[in-house]
C-alpha cells in the first residue's frame, strides 16, 4: 500500500503516525494493498482556496476529501481492485480549534479527520441520518482500535 503524506502546513505532525493510520483503515476495509492514498497538510490560506473552489464555502474547513478511482470496501474476504483511492487535505490550524473544543489532543482531532477522510473517499457520506450514524460508528471503532494498538 503506497499512503504518501505531505506536510505543507508549517505544524508539526508526526508522518509516520499518520501513514500507520491510513494503512490500518485500508486494511480493516479490505482495500487493496497495492492501491494508492495521498494525506496532505496544508495551513488555513491553501485550505481556503481549496474550500471556495471545490465547495463554494468561504474560509478553511478542517477536512477536504478528493477521491479519484471511486473505490469501496471490500465485502466478506474480498478486496477491492487496486487504484488510487485519491486525497485528504487537512488543516492542522483548523484542528487545533476544535480539538480544545471537544476536549482531546490536535492529534487525535487530525487522526479523526484523517479516518473521516478515509471514509469519504471510500464512498461513505454523512448526509442523511442513517448515513451519518453508519460512518460515524464505523469511523469511531476505526480510529479507536487503531489508538489500541498503538
Amino acid at each position: 500500500m503506497s499512503i504518501e503524506v505531505n506536510n505543507e502546513s508549517g505544524f508539526e505532525v508526526d508522518e509516520a503516525e499518520f501513514a500507520a493510520l491510513g494503512r490500518f483503515v485500508l486494511d480493516a476495509l479490505r482495500v487493496h494493498p497495492q492501491s494508492e492514498l495521498s494525506i496532505i497538510f496544508v495551513d488555513t490560506t491553501v485550505m481556503s482556496d481549496l474550500h471556495v473552489q471545490w465547495m463554494d464555502e468561504p474560509g478553511p474547513t478542517d477536512v477536504l476529501s478528493f477521491p479519484m478511482d471511486e473505490l469501496r470496501p471490500g465485502r466478506d474476504g474480498d478486496v477491492t481492485p487496486a487504484g488510487t483511492l485519491g486525497d485528504i487535505v487537512l488543516c492542522p490550524e483548523v484542528a487545533v480549534t476544535q480539538a480544545k473544543a471537544a476536549g482531546h489532543s490536535t492529534t487525535e482531532e487530525l487522526l479523526l479527520l484523517t479516518t473521516h477522510g478515509i471514509l469519504h473517499l471510500l464512498g461513505y457520506d454523512h448526509a442523511e441520518p442513517e448515513e451519518e450514524k453508519e460512518m460515524f460508528a464505523l469511523q469511531r471503532k476505526l480510529l479507536l482500535t487503531f489508538l489500541a494498538t498503538r
